[in-house]
């Protein structure tokens, strides 16, 4: 069966307490949580039965798939959309809501939610990283300039084994004169190193005086992985064009990437011409193409 790629967000919180006459907070939070958990089932369900249906060919039961996803996910925001409308001053329901549903939003719809939101519900820890994170890429949005930042790139080893560091800055790639595809990914990431593929038909058949690829590791240490993972899982999928590994935090901060793989399209010039779900497959090579007229 397709791997499922919806994500199941954190479970709720749910506080014991005192049934009141209107509902409380722990008690709306409850009914999300089932209606959220029901909607999740119902998905997997279906999933299952297109996966058990021997009718369909492969390509016939991934268009089905995906539209079942698209479904999911409208459903999803829609019901957290209408828990919001009745409760965007509840600072444990908001909070949570959002945090469930945000990374299927995009950008206008999480920013007029947040926008519509009280003072101390913006203070919430949740809230502000989300809050955060948009106000990064309305920053980095398409047709903008890029934002640089420098890591400590491993260039290699000494003789007794220790990391050799070097300092290397996004603007030492970008904005020099040549089309640039950014690859953010790390080597825990099985949909980066699914992309790769992709990419790599697009270095082979592209790069050269008017364009190359940059991969740039980042959060590596959030699954207790370093530099050595990073520079082994690139040799082992091909990786052969430009790298940037032991990127930690910074790199996905500053682009308000909250998901990977994330790719971005800069322009001879640096300015960003595509990013995020429009550079995903096929897209890729679609969209490098246009821009270098080929």
């Amino acid at each position: 069966m397709k791997k499922i790629m919806l994500i199941a967000a954190a479970a709720l919180v749910v506080l014991a307490g005192c049934k009141q006459e209107q509902k409380s907070s722990e008690e709306v939070l409850d009914e999300f949580s089932q209606a959220y958990n029901q909607l999740m089932d119902d998905y997997r369900a279906e999933a299952q039965l297109v996966d058990d249906d021997e009718s369909l060919t492969d390509e016939q039961k991934e268009a089905k798939w995906d539209e079942l996803q698209e479904a999911t996910i409208a459903k999803m925001t829609a019901t957290g959309k209408d828990y919001l409308k009745k409760y965007s001053n509840d600072t444990l329901v908001a909070p949570t809501v959002i945090g469930h549903i945000y990374s299927y939003l995009d950008d206008t719809d999480l920013d007029e939610i947040l926008s519509g939101l009280d003072g101390a519900l913006l203070e919430n820890k949740t809230v502000a990283r989300i809050s955060e994170d948009l106000n990064h890429r309305k920053a980095t949005a398409v047709g903008s300039k890029f934002v640089d930042f420098t890591v400590d790139h491993v260039s290699g080893v000494d003789k007794d084994g220790n990391p050799v560091y070097e300092k290397k800055s996004l603007s030492d790639f970008v904005g020099k004169g040549k089309v640039m595809l950014v690859d953010f990914w790390s080597p825990w990431c099985p949909p980066c190193k699914a992309e790769i593929p992709n990419i790599k038909a697009v270095w082979e058949k592209y790069h050269g005086d008017d364009f190359d690829v940059l991969s740039v590791a980042v959060w590596e240490e959030s699954r207790k992985m370093d530099w050595h993972n990073t520079i082994d899982t690139a040799a082992f999928y091909g990786v052969k064009w430009l790298q940037l590994n032991n990127g930690h935090q910074e790199p996905a901060t500053l682009y308000g990437i909250s998901g990977i793989p994330h790719m971005i399209l800069f322009d001879k010039d640096g300015t960003i011409l595509k990013r995020g779900d429009d550079l995903r497959g096929a897209a890729t090579e679609k969209a490098v193409a246009e821009v270098l007229g080929r």
